[in-house]
């Protein structure tokens, strides 16, 4: 008998149907609901082919929903925080360094200079 044990406990997820989380069970249930959907308002408008890459197109979305993990955000929380900071609130984030040492001592560099030109005169 194997146990399988994950090395980081946090990316355990507990299987519930079929091998998959619940998460990824519900959007599975959910793409193959807009799929079946999708058939039964185009059989009669379009060919077999047609329809089955519109059923596909159609449930492709909301089956990825529940699979992908992108910087330990689930989709829909990466699309938030996406629509947040791009659409809501953009800000332009400039970087200026800033030399402390030389604003320190700003007025003794200009007094050397100063100097230095006057010694050369």
């Amino acid at each position: 008998m194997e146990v399988k044990i994950n090395k980081e406990i946090r990316n355990y997820s507990e299987s519930i149907f079929f091998g998959l989380s619940m998460r990824q069970f519900i959007f599975s249930l959910i793409a193959c609901i807009v799929a079946l959907i999708l058939y039964f308002l185009f059989k009669n408008r379009v060919g077999i082919e047609t329809l089955s890459y519109i059923c596909i197109l159609g449930a492709i979305p909301f089956g990825i929903l529940g699979f992908v993990k992108y910087n330990g955000m689930y989709a829909e929380e990466f699309i938030i925080a996406w629509i947040k900071s791009e659409i809501l609130l953009p800000n332009v984030l400039l970087f200026k360094p800033e030399n402390f040492y030389y604003e320190l001592l700003k007025e003794t560099y200009i007094q050397m200079k100063k100097e230095s030109l006057k010694n050369k005169l």
